[in-house]
């Protein structure tokens, strides 16, 4: 059986387009959708809070992000009571700078 290592990024090895940004948007997608079910929240009062529609929020947290900016994924991040934190720092020497996601 051959296996093949992956990067780290499986929109990169699938070779989607803005693989780093797809990746970066998942990730926040991903913590959206647990601080939803944290607070019990129901789509409908997420949108509510988030200034969107129902079927927007819906999209976003099944990865159907495409048409959402990352901003407005830590709009609603912000709007779940968390902090967001943006630290920007030089990249190894030699190597392209990473866009990533720590939660």
């Amino acid at each position: 059986m051959k296996i093949e290592v992956g990067s780290g990024n499986v929109y990169r090895d699938l070779g989607v387009p803005d693989a780093d940004r797809m990746l970066v948007k998942a990730q926040l997608a991903a913590k959206i959708s647990a601080l939803i079910r944290r607070h019990r929240m129901s789509q409908s009062a997420a949108a509510g809070l988030f200034g969107m529609t129902q079927p927007k929020v819906s999209a976003m947290l099944r990865g159907e992000f495409r048409g959402i900016s990352e901003e407005k994924m830590m709009r609603c991040l912000l709007s779940l009571g968390q902090n967001v934190r943006i630290v920007v720092k030089p990249a190894k020497k030699g190597e392209a700078g990473v866009l990533s996601v720590a939660a």
